[in-house]
């Protein structure tokens, strides 16, 4: 197995495996498409982590692309890409730990997260243009959503290698750690965002995905809609009982499940970067 799963504390970490340098292969992008899909409707996952040990992933494996032809893509395409959005439409908090090289499918898979956590030696880049390609896996629509056209552009076109202290200075990622530590400051987002209230977090994520990539008034429409939805919930009863008897960020929330995270929800906002 290329992709393992592991869940605890309402925390499910996917790791991508396969030495020695994370070629995310068809079998490897099969068994993160799955583990995206069952990390999705687990009642007790509340956040995720996206993780790849010292190198987070260089991409597709070339020998075995090489050997497809048009018609082979033609077919593969669309599972390359699924996979990585079965990533995206996680309905719940993802952080990516980026260490080593993130590159072609590796950069895609980072694009995938709603907050990425660079190590110091971390570098991005979409070197399919020196391979006579385009990226496949979604960096031509995410990247330039998250960092403007220009700028994705410039990396498509060239194929470059964006070090940390760059990528940073773009918005590619939203904090630069040590290498030592961005697997905890990950996990120590992901168990931040699991504390908070699921439905809640869930709805500011269609929200937000859903609406930047359409009209202004449909997302003000999908907005309305989900905010006034979550006046059903018992997690908006609980967040504003304890608000008024307590202050605020001392509610503890119920998971889907029925279960509550241990300790209060905190400060669900982003640590300040660097």
């Amino acid at each position: 197995m290329t992709v393992h799963l592991e869940v605890k504390d309402d925390v499910a970490v996917i790791r991508v495996a396969r030495p020695p340098m994370n070629a995310l292969d068809i079998a490897t992008q099969d068994l993160l498409h799955k583990a995206a899909t069952e990390t999705a409707g687990r009642n007790d996952v509340r956040s995720v982590v996206i993780w790849g040990g010292k190198t987070f992933g260089i991409g597709a494996d070339i020998e075995e692309m090489q050997a497809m032809d048009y018609e082979d893509m033609a077919v593969r395409a669309r599972a390359l890409q699924d996979a990585f959005t079965a990533v995206a439409c996680i309905p719940k908090p993802v952080v990516a730990a980026v260490a080593g090289h993130a590159l072609g499918g590796g950069c895609e898979l980072a694009l995938c997260a709603d907050f990425r956590i660079a190590a110091e030696d971390a570098q991005f880049g979409l070197p399919e243009i020196l391979l006579g390609l385009i990226p496949g896996g979604g960096a031509t629509q995410r990247l330039p959503r998250l960092i403007g056209p220009s700028r994705a552009k410039d990396m498509i076109f060239s194929g470059r290698r964006v070090h940390a202290p760059e990528a940073l200075a773009v918005g590619l990622v939203d904090r630069v750690v040590s290498n030592e530590q961005v697997y905890a400051q990950a996990h120590a987002w992901a168990i931040r965002m699991a504390r908070g209230p699921q439905l809640a977090l869930r709805a500011a994520k269609e929200a937000v995905d859903r609406g930047v990539n359409g009209e202004l008034e449909s997302g003000l429409a999908l907005e309305r809609s989900l905010f006034a939805g979550l006046f059903a919930t018992e997690d908006r009863s609980t967040g504003m009982r304890s608000f008024v008897e307590k202050g605020p960020g001392r509610a503890q929330f119920r998971s889907v499940s029925g279960q509550r995270p241990q300790g209060p929800a905190a400060d669900l906002r982003p640590h300040g970067r660097g």
